[in-house]
């Protein structure tokens, strides 16, 4: 019985004195910044959520993947332009991403050492994302039912705050410029689409994910001297 507590001790305290892995979940909110709706860059119309993955290499940067499903509202209506009010178009969409890249902490972020650890940080890398294929025919959304997939690059700004030896909060805003412009149904691709094409035809989409992520750390570290 001894033996088996004093096992359990030396396990937790180097559980405690090793994070080197987080994996946790995302919850927020999204919107899209194009040629239907509003042009505000942080306007949540619908719910964000998803898990992610870090493998903190150093105490200035991390590799980070991450699985996030959105879903947004595009609405003339909302828009402080004059012209889009009163063309009054409106249009649902849902993104499903896939991303993988490097996190930068902007000041020494050491979870080796019992305490408090606080940083802003930075993310990019490249996102493949899948959304939903549709065009508008004279103020009228045509569903096309089917989806495609384009590739975007994510420009994140956040902060991360250690709660216990095991449990990190943050809190991120992250814009992803696609490399589409058919994200709200203004620009299908085609000849055959040629007549409802709308908007800016030379500028392509972004969509926003903001929201808190919650992780949990695990892990031995990755060298001797890396978080010294």
């Amino acid at each position: 019985m001894r033996i088996s507590i004093a096992v359990l001790f030396l396990l937790m305290t180097g559980l405690a004195r090793a994070q080197t892995y987080e994996v946790g979940l995302f919850a927020g909110g999204a919107n899209n910044i194009g040629d239907i709706g509003s042009m505000n860059y942080i306007a949540p119309s619908g719910p964000a959520f998803g898990a992610l993955f870090k493998w903190n290499k150093s105490k200035r940067y991390a590799w980070r993947g991450h699985v996030i499903y959105g879903s947004f509202t595009a609405d003339d209506a909302k828009s402080d332009m004059r012209s889009r009010v009163q063309r009054n178009l409106r249009m649902e969409q849902s993104v499903m991403e896939f991303s993988a890249g490097l996190e930068f902490n902007f000041v020494e972020y050491n979870l080796h050492k019992l305490g408090p650890a606080f940083t802003p940080y930075l993310y990019t890398g490249l996102t493949y994302f899948r959304y939903d294929y549709n065009y508008f025919d004279a103020g009228r959304l045509i569903d096309l039912n089917q989806r495609d997939g384009s590739i975007a690059i994510p420009m994140t700004a956040g902060a991360k705050l250690r709660l216990n030896q095991f449990l990190i909060i943050g809190a991120e805003i992250g814009a992803r410029y696609t490399f589409t412009d058919n994200l709200d149904a203004s620009n299908p691709e085609g000849t055959q689409f040629e007549d409802f094409r709308l908007g800016n035809v030379f500028s392509d989409d972004w969509y926003v994910f903001s929201g808190i992520t919650l992780t949990f750390t695990f892990g031995r570290k990755p060298c001797q001297d890396c978080f010294e």
